[in-house]
């Protein structure tokens, strides 16, 4: 698997099939049109832009959650009485979002 986090939009995925079988077509012909690769490669490289970018923001989301999941544990550990239900509420909810955005992570593949 590629190093690079690729995303592609679903046009780009219907048009890079369709540019792979007519590459393959080609190819079994010994007849590739270099113009078919430059549209490939255009459609790689603005995917891998894209992944990048939204690379960085799941990371940089990932880091908010895991900080606000740190406060509301302190919250909760300082909390007496009925705040410190309200702080365990805010704690179980900052870890339902912890482990949300570490589960998107995952699937992205990063």
């Amino acid at each position: 698997m590629s190093e690079v986090y690729r995303s592609y939009t679903p046009a780009e995925k219907r048009q890079r099939a369709w540019l792979l079988v007519r590459t393959v077509k080609q190819a079994a012909a010994d007849a590739v049109d270099p113009k078919l690769e430059r549209q490939l490669d255009r459609i790689d490289q603005a995917a891998a832009e894209r992944g990048q970018r939204e690379a960085a923001a799941l990371l940089r989301q990932d880091q908010k959650a895991k900080a606000t999941l740190a406060a509301a544990k302190a919250a909760e550990r300082a909390a007496r009485g009925k705040d410190r239900a309200a702080a365990r509420d805010a704690r179980k909810e900052a870890e339902r979002q912890a482990r949300a955005t570490e589960k998107a992570i995952r699937r992205a593949g990063l």
